[in-house]
């Protein structure tokens, strides 16, 4: 999960972003330990969103392959920038200080997780 805010905000509003932080952590927690309510939601909530729910034999073995995570898996921003570069999607991005990972790892340590890693793509 990548939840973004400019570093203004974040400088002005930290508790603000720390509640959002925290309410993810806490909802990505509730999906990992209630797969099946988690999943019958997420139906539902397409189902209201747009009109038609997916059928189980489409939902069931989509819904395995999805892995819930707090870390936003900063490495593979570098990894996609680099494959769009290469196709000429993009002129090569200047992505050094794109993360400020300080508030989730506050979250995640107080949630008794592990610290998650910026690959070098950090604030300094």
């Amino acid at each position: 999960t990548n939840i973004i805010v400019s570093q203004k905000f974040l400088s002005e509003h930290p508790d603000v972003v720390e509640a959002v932080l925290r309410g993810s952590v806490t909802t990505n927690k509730w999906i990992k330990d209630n797969d099946e309510a988690a999943k019958t939601a997420a139906n539902d909530a397409l189902k209201k969103l747009s009109g038609k729910a997916l059928p189980a034999e489409q939902l069931d073995p989509a819904w395995k392959s999805i892995e819930i995570l707090d870390d936003p898996l900063a490495a593979t921003l570098q990894a996609e920038a680099d494959h769009a570069v290469k196709a000429g999607l993009l002129m090569k991005p200047q992505l050094k200080g794109i993360y400020d990972l300080g508030p989730l790892n506050k979250v995640l340590k107080a949630e008794g997780q592990p610290a998650v890693d910026d690959a070098g793509l950090g604030v300094k």
